[in-house]
């Protein structure tokens, strides 16, 4: 991880991050390159702890794969485990712990889609036992954990990832590719936003380590730093709107963190960008996004805007205004096969190839860190600089 870094007399501080990113990017080819080599002929064995609704999503995507093998399903409420092992014909064997997961059958690496209070604690014990892992977010319960986690990874030669994987979607690319190519002129400002009426299934979203950011509003801190770079500072206010939930796990509760967040990061260049998430939000769609028409990610510059179609975890289209072209323009409408379930599959299949993902663990970690400092902005009532920083630009 790059932090507090200077540029080199001679060079200026864009030069120096494009060549410090190049060079990371050089050390993690090598890292896969070494991996692919010693697994030639071999499928990535993959080991799933958390077995509920999000599993759902991710077996289906894991099981297509011909280069990945789920050899473990791992539950605390162990039934959920042989349901999925039955309901997916994945041929695996269940656990009821992580302990039990690593003394069992031998494994790659580990997919963690628990709880997301517990991410960390069960990522470090993976680590430790030589795994790899990918892990939903937040991957740790604090930056500086997470940073303590990379730095473990990195000491045993193993690669880590966390959610999420919108940098994958070709809506993105398209994103990236009109900014690069000055479509929009001299950028100044951009808004995200990703909200519906709050979970009901569990109370962790709204417990200590929950809230609305972590959950949601992470989405649209990685599309957002992914298009425009790095956060400098955060600014934010939060709120508790509704401080009583009923869930079906625990029935009514106390909720304990924020459930309404408005967050504001300064990237370079003076460009300012503007984030709302929150668990009170109307949508008529619910979690089936399929046919979401909002405007999810907005980017201003002075000669065109553009604004993604649908959420950037389910990609429907940019609109494109600009001075050259006049008229808004619908434009980047095939999904190419982008799910947002996606990520386990694509970083385990990266491990066979020795191709390097676009997702980046370092990205993960500098979101991990804006949600932190949101918090302590919203406590001191002031600016809060960043230290974090990731591979920039995501595409070249």
């Amino acid at each position: 991880m790059k932090e507090n870094h200077m540029p080199k007399a001679g060079i200026t501080r864009q030069e120096f991050l494009k060549r410090t990113a190049l060079a990371g990017a050089a050390m993690l080819m090598t890292s896969l390159e070494g991996w692919a080599l010693s697994t030639a002929d071999k499928k990535i064995k993959v080991a799933v702890i958390g077995c509920g609704s999000v599993s759902n999503s991710y077996l289906p995507q894991l099981l297509s794969s011909e280069m990945i093998e789920v050899v473990s399903l791992c539950d605390i409420k162990y039934e959920r485990a042989v349901a999925q092992n039955e309901q997916y014909k994945v041929g695996a064997k269940t656990y009821r712990n992580i302990d039990e997961v690593l003394a069992g059958v031998p494994f790659d690496m580990l997919v963690t889609l628990t709880d997301m209070q517990v991410h960390e604690e069960l990522n470090k014990k993976a680590l430790l036992a030589g795994k790899h892992v990918w892990s939903e977010k937040p991957l740790a319960n604090s930056y500086k954990a997470g940073k303590a986690l990379l730095d473990l990874a990195n000491s045993k030669n193993l690669r880590l990832w966390g959610a999420p994987a919108v940098v994958n979607s070709p809506q993105f690319a398209y994103m990236n590719k009109a900014l690069r190519e000055g479509k929009l002129g001299m950028v100044s400002s951009a808004h995200g936003q990703y909200g519906h009426t709050g979970p009901h299934w569990s109370a962790f979203f709204y417990e200590k380590g929950g809230g609305s950011m972590p959950d949601l509003g992470v989405y649209n801190m990685t599309t957002l730093t992914g298009l425009l770079g790095p956060a400098r500072s955060v600014m934010a206010m939060l709120s508790i709107v509704k401080p009583e939930r009923t869930v079906d796990d625990k029935g009514t509760i106390k909720v304990e963190v924020e459930d309404n967040a408005h967050i504001l990061l300064e990237h370079d260049n003076n460009v300012i960008s503007h984030i709302m998430s929150g668990f009170n939000f109307f949508d008529p769609h619910g979690h089936v996004a399929s046919d979401q028409m909002l405007h999810s990610i907005q980017i201003y510059g002075d000669q065109g805007n553009m604004r993604l179609l649908g959420y950037d975890w389910e990609t429907n289209g940019v609109v494109m205004d600009t001075a050259e072209t006049g008229s808004a323009q619908l434009v980047s409408t095939d999904k190419g096969g982008y799910q947002w379930q996606e990520g386990a599959r694509v970083v385990a299949e990266s491990m066979v190839t020795g191709i390097e993902p676009k997702i980046n663990v370092e990205h993960a970690l500098h979101v991990l860190e804006i949600i932190e400092a949101a918090h302590e902005s919203h406590k001191q009532g002031k600016k809060i600089r960043l230290k974090s920083d990731f591979p920039f630009p995501v595409i070249r």
